[in-house]
């Protein structure tokens, strides 16, 4: 269920992410790296994750700058984004497991930021600007943290439930 209000959006980005730390401890180092059959690592979905939160904070800025905002990015539509999503993998395939810690952990903070520094009125009392969309500012932020953190656990959960059953 969606977030109706800043303290709803914090609590459930707070928890999600406890969520997926906790899932990322019980995450064997060999599955770190290790391609599923989509040629996707545990460390693409942390990169991944982080990005997204990335793009969330421009699509923000860029719309409160009154700038043109790309969704997803410049060059792509929302029908495209498998292979936005694969160009990113390619584009983070150097992306060391530490270094998409870190980016998924300084995005997750930029997003606390964003939110904490926001009232109740510009997080839900208009669509977001620049977003083409009747979602308020708050729904996208939960879209790209929370909501991303919960598929990104129930897919860790998954790979180490098949490499539990391989062993």
């Amino acid at each position: 269920m969606a977030a109706k209000n800043k303290s709803e959006l914090l609590l459930a980005t707070n928890l999600e992410f406890e969520k997926l730390e906790r899932v990322l401890s019980q995450l064997p180092e060999k599955l770190r790296l290790a391609k599923d059959e989509e040629d996707t690592s545990p460390k693409d979905i942390l990169g991944h994750r982080g990005h997204w939160i990335e793009l969330f904070l421009g699509w923000y800025r860029d719309g409160q700058a009154g700038s043109k905002v790309f969704f997803p990015a410049e060059g792509y539509k929302w029908n495209e984004t498998r292979r936005y999503n694969a160009d990113l993998r390619t584009a983070q395939a150097g992306l060391s497991w530490e270094a998409a810690l870190e980016l998924l952990s300084a995005r997750h903070q930029d997003l606390i930021d964003l939110v904490e520094g926001l009232t109740e009125e510009e997080l839900y009392g208009a669509p977001m600007k620049g977003a083409n969309s009747h979602w308020p500012t708050g729904r996208w932020a939960e879209a790209a943290g929370p909501s991303h953190y919960r598929s990104a656990a129930k897919y860790l959960r998954m790979r180490i439930r098949e490499a539990a059953k391989s062993d």
